[in-house]
């Protein structure tokens, strides 16, 4: 495997690793209309095998001059950019990087109908805007039976670097999709057979006592606010997770766990 030094972060070949260390502007360039909408990047040796074992096409990879230890093996003849400390710190903000950065081609979106025509299982997430909160929900729904993810408008990219380290690369392993309009878009579910399951520290029933449905769609809110009203009048289901110790909620990450063990197909 050849590699290409580069000494300096204004060298046109590393432009689409640039601006990490701006993680909210970095957000911005990938998506649709930016000027890295057709790429995403990914951090770590496992992320990197499990991307590429996915059939995400590798375009390039950045690391530190001072690592020794090989890249694995599937990353092949694909470019290889070493980089000094000046230009690793202009990147990411710090001088050394223990993992390699990797920038992939982003697939074209994948179509809710189609989607929807082979799952049975769907998690449906609104306004989840925290990186770490959309990897962990992810890699909970591969793990525990979930056959797809359905984003609201207002959801952070799970493509997003720091939200595919969070999923340890999980999230390849799900298909995901825009859902739009929100809430209105939620009738596609229902079309498609789907009842809808609002989780909610309000619900009207406990969450051990619901019995999943053929097709069911867990609708998870973000950190806080929760899901919107709108969202859970037009669910077909409201359910709560019986708290103990007067704590009100969890975290979602957390409760989307428990809910996907609850209704998952594992």
């Amino acid at each position: 495997m050849s590699t290409t030094p580069v000494t300096s972060p204004d060298d046109p070949r590393i432009d689409v690793f640039l601006g990490l260390r701006d993680h909210a502007a970095r957000q911005v360039r990938e998506l649709p209309g930016g000027d890295m909408a057709s790429f995403f990047i990914a951090e770590g040796d496992l992320v990197i095998e499990r991307a590429i074992a996915h059939g995400f096409t590798l375009e390039s990879v950045l690391l530190s001059a001072k690592r020794t230890r090989p890249l694995p093996d599937v990353v092949g003849d694909t470019t290889v950019f070493v980089a000094a400390d000046n230009v690793l710190e202009a990147i990411t903000g710090r001088p050394a990087l223990r993992d390699p950065l990797a920038c992939f081609r982003r697939p074209e979106p994948t179509d809710v109908a189609s989607l929807l025509e082979s799952a049975r299982t769907v998690a449906v997430l609104e306004n989840v805007n925290n990186p770490n909160n959309m990897g962990v929900i992810m890699r909970n729904a591969v793990g525990l039976g979930i056959d797809a993810v359905l984003l609201d408008p207002a959801c952070i990219d799970p493509l997003y670097r720091r939200a595919i380290r969070s999923a340890m690369g999980q999230v390849f392993a799900l298909p995901h999709a825009r859902l739009h309009p929100f809430p209105d878009g939620l009738q596609a579910l229902h079309d498609a057979g789907f009842e809808t399951l609002a989780l909610t520290p309000s619900g009207d029933i406990d969450l051990r006592e619901f019995t999943r449905p053929d097709k069911v769609a867990v609708l998870l809110g973000a950190e806080g606010d929760g899901l919107k009203p709108q969202t859970m009048a037009a669910a077909t289901h409201r359910a709560r997770i019986t708290m103990a110790n007067n704590v009100d909620s969890l975290n979602v990450a957390n409760a989307a766990a428990i809910a996907f063990h609850h209704v998952g197909t594992t």
